[in-house]
């Protein structure tokens, strides 16, 4: 099969252009994020709140069925309620944030599983925790783009404040800078996405959008800037081709943009020039000659 034949599945067909346009959407949002979190050695927290989510989700389903937007108030409230309950455990206890947030999440996680196990089917379970890309409608494409819009004003405002977070905290703190208020900020926009995800990957597989990208372009390149670039083609890319990979060869769709994710991540650990395999190899060949 050609790469003509791939591509023409999203000329064809209506459904996978919807598809890709929620993908490639999503990736400009969520890609800046896993770069952030992976700089702030954080990058298990979105896999926790991708989790977290869940309880909220099922409880919005339970109520109104599969409507976008009760869903996406019950995974925004359990998102955040878990955050929230992360950081007072950590102030209150000699528990740390990651410790907290792993313990919560495994909560909600099984809960979220009970809840539409309860009133459910199996198969309601597997379109929650995997999501069902092909089936993104005009109304998720639209709450997509909003989440998408609202996370690049949230950089554009804290751009400068999240880069300093990351590099001296200390100092951010020492001019005023909020912290506090940047980090709440940056957990909101981050939930927001993943509920985004939520709609086309699940919540299992949506924080792979945000993080394989980015620890991606960690090896080719140490410019912020040029990391957050490249770690949104990266998302593309893996959107692109595992659409049309699940197209050809009749597979999950969302499994398959992770795995080709996953794909772009090994070949950058071989081959990128900032760490990677390689290139990490010809010093010491050269010392040794």
């Amino acid at each position: 099969m050609t790469a003509a034949d791939l591509l023409s599945a999203f000329t064809e067909f209506a459904f996978m252009r919807r598809a890709l346009a929620g993908c490639l959407v999503l990736s400009l949002a969520a890609a800046p994020l896993g770069v952030f979190l992976m700089l702030r050695r954080l990058s298990l927290t979105g896999d926790a709140m991708a989790h977290a989510i869940l309880p909220g989700v099922a409880a919005g389903y339970l109520l109104a069925g599969l409507n976008l937007w009760a869903m996406t108030a019950g995974g925004l409230a359990a998102g955040l309620a878990i955050a929230l309950l992360a950081s007072a455990v950590t102030r209150l206890t000699p528990l740390r944030e990651d410790a907290s947030l792993a313990t919560l999440y495994l909560v909600s996680l099984a809960l979220g599983v009970i809840l539409i196990s309860a009133r459910g089917s199996a198969v309601d379970v597997m379109h929650l925790l995997f999501g069902s890309v092909l089936a993104i409608d005009d109304t998720a494409l639209v709450f997509i783009g909003i989440v998408a819009s609202l996370t690049v004003v949230a950089f554009a405002v804290m751009w400068r404040p999240l880069v300093l977070e990351c590099v001296d905290p200390g100092f951010l703190k020492a001019v005023g800078g909020h912290g506090a208020l940047v980090h709440v900020l940056f957990m909101l926009v981050m939930v927001l996405n993943l509920i985004a995800g939520f709609q086309a990957l699940g919540t299992l597989l949506s924080v792979g959008l945000m993080m394989l990208p980015a620890a991606s372009a960690r090896f080719w390149t140490r410019s912020l800037g040029a990391m957050t670039a490249l770690a949104m083609a990266f998302a593309a890319a893996a959107s692109t081709i595992g659409l049309a990979a699940s197209f050809a060869a009749n597979l999950p769709s969302g499994p398959a943009i992770i795995v080709a994710a996953g794909a772009i991540y090994a070949l950058s650990i071989a081959l990128g020039p900032s760490g990677g395999l390689i290139a990490r190899a010809r010093p010491a060949r050269h010392r040794t000659g």
